[in-house]
């Protein structure tokens, strides 16, 4: 009976490690929903881009995300920031890029400057936010990000907690700013067919992008592709 008890104990003790979550318990954040217009329109625009600008033919607008990207809007207030997004097809306000898609700016996120977190999209709904990357990318856009309005604490944690629980119900791989995007011209995820269809970003800025992934660190994402040296 005695060496029945010992092969117990050893036996759980096996079961306790090897057993073990995967995972670690993430608690959900709170997120507000305040969803975009997701009509007819901005549905076929946005298959029009997946088609026209990465080759992909699909019958809806679902992401297999892979990438969590950080922004700034540049724009001071959530209800701006949001009427920005909002509309299906792309204003006029944007001549730099509205020859390449009629599909207008959005993000899965919008964060305010007092951490609040609303969500405008489904997470694999597809939004317009990163060149190259669309196809596979979550978006979390931040109220503000200019010199008079730079980007809060409360809005690095709600940052911290939104990637952590978008990490463990994805199989997300990286997480970077949105000025890191061209990093990935040459990798397997990255689809843009124009070489020419580029646009200079510093968003969120390498501060807030360093605090948050010194939070995050132990959800060990890949590192970011190096730009190859000339030699």
């Amino acid at each position: 009976m005695k060496n029945y008890r010992i092969l117990f104990t050893i036996c759980s003790c096996f079961l306790f490690i090897y057993c073990k979550p995967t995972k670690e318990t993430v608690q959900i954040p709170d997120i507000i929903d305040k969803p975009i217009v997701f009509d007819e329109t901005r549905e076929q625009l946005t298959l029009e881009y997946l088609k026209s600008r990465y080759g992909l033919m699909q019958e809806t607008a679902i992401i297999e995300p892979k990438i969590i990207v950080l922004h700034w809007t540049v724009i001071p207030t959530l209800e701006e920031s949001f009427e920005a997004f909002n509309p299906s097809a792309l204003p006029n306000w944007r001549p730099d890029i509205k020859d390449v898609s009629g599909l207008n700016v959005s993000s899965q996120f919008l964060v305010d400057r007092d951490g609040s977190i609303y969500q405008l999209l489904p997470e694999t709904t597809m939004a317009r936010h990163v060149i190259g990357l669309n196809h596979c990318a979550i978006g979390i856009e931040n109220v503000g990000g200019t010199d008079a309005l730079p980007l809060t604490e409360a809005q690095v944690k709600s940052n911290i907690a939104l990637v952590k629980y978008l990490a463990n119900k994805y199989a997300i791989d990286y997480l970077i700013g949105h000025y890191e995007y061209t990093l990935f011209e040459d990798h397997p995820l990255w689809l843009e067919k124009d070489k020419g269809y580029r646009t200079v970003k510093t968003d969120p800025g390498e501060d807030f992008m360093d605090k948050v992934r010194q939070a995050t660190k132990n959800l060990n994402f890949e590192p970011v592709p190096k730009k190859p040296t000339t030699p």
